[in-house]
């Protein structure tokens, strides 16, 4: 529900207003209007009286929001959210409103040597922020989960000495206080997108998160879930489309596309694209980041390995860093093109 508050309204009538739709247990936040003030209703808005405020002659107009998603849609947020990360001991990196930013990095962390070596090549390219996972979530319990607290210590090392801000997977709540602590970036991976108990302990950080969506997730569910990270009222999303699951079995997943322009229109979180784990093939990154962009993602996350043959966790859908490098060549020109 949204309220427009009449222009002659005091500040302290206001005030009592929603001091009043607060003790109801309804949480209330500003909207950023033209010429009145406005204010959206959030949580269970059944035993707000619609016709008792606006015969109270505080409240201008009474609007109904249908969508399922109240904090990440744009009827309280109608301006484009920018999400900044990073910038005490490592680089700025900025999102959203025509801010680009590219994420790269491996799968997984598997050596200082490693990641060290991949970060100040992407870092050389134009990346913004280091991806790489110490937590991987894995299908089958026999492959490689990740070196854990070991690989976070590895991606300190290269942020340290590359400047990049940190992108990496949080799998459970008891590794939040080091999350808090270390990462610049906090990812919600796909099969976590519905967990909402992780969902709310994060936002609770008031870090940046990004949060992928679930393989087999409609985009309202989607924004849902970003709602359960926005609740708390301190964290900032980026939205990221990462393939979902289809009949179609010529690629790891079937890349939306379509998303981004439709979470754009519903949403005002910025959209950022993975085409690694939406085609599960390196060959196909490229062409997929590059679509992305077209259809106006406001960032790519791009798994980058040196030796793709070699790699721990999904190989096969990694680029070389002198692939990215004249990827993000061509991310340049496709978006000069569309300036």
């Amino acid at each position: 529900m949204i309220i427009v508050v009449s222009e002659h309204a005091s500040d302290a009538e206001v005030e009592r207003l929603i001091g009043d739709v607060e003790a109801r247990g309804v949480s209330v936040k500003a909207v950023q209007g033209e010429e009145r003030r406005v204010f959206g209703l959030v949580g269970d808005v059944s035993e707000i009286d619609a016709e008792g405020l606006l015969r109270g002659g505080l409240v201008e107009k009474v609007m109904k929001v249908s969508a399922p998603y109240k904090l990440s849609g744009r009827s309280f947020h109608p301006e484009d959210t920018v999400v900044t990360a990073g910038g005490a001991g490592t680089d700025k990196a900025v999102v959203g409103d025509g801010a680009f930013l590219v994420a790269a990095g491996p799968c997984s962390v598997e050596s200082e040597e490693q990641i060290l070596k991949i970060a100040q090549d992407v870092k050389r390219s134009g990346a913004g922020l280091l991806r790489g996972g110490a937590f991987k979530p894995r299908s089958s319990p026999y492959s490689f989960q990740g070196l854990g607290l070991d690989g976070l210590e590895l991606l300190k090392i290269a942020s340290r000495k590359t400047g990049l801000g940190i992108l990496t997977e949080i799998m459970s709540q008891e590794y939040l206080p080091d999350f808090e602590r270390d990462v610049d970036v906090i990812q919600i991976g796909a099969r976590n997108m519905q967990n909402f108990t992780l969902l709310r302990e994060v936002g609770r950080l008031g870090k940046p998160v990004l949060l992928k969506r679930g393989p087999s997730s409609t985009i309202d569910e989607m924004l849902m879930a970003a709602d359960y990270i926005l609740m708390p009222g301190k964290a900032q999303v980026i939205l990221c489309e990462r393939g979902i699951r289809t009949f179609e079995t010529a690629t790891r997943n079937t890349l939306d596309v379509s998303a981004v322009p439709i979470l754009k229109k519903r949403s005002h979180l910025p959209v950022m694209v993975d085409p690694s784990h939406g085609t599960g093939y390196w060959d196909l990154v490229e062409p997929m980041a590059l679509a992305a962009v077209a259809a106006g993602a406001d960032g790519l996350v791009i798994e980058v390995h040196d030796q793709p043959a070699r790699a721990l966790c999904d190989g096969q859908q990694s680029i070389t860093p002198a692939v990215f490098d004249s990827l993000m060549r061509r991310v340049a020109r496709i978006r000069e093109a569309l300036s």
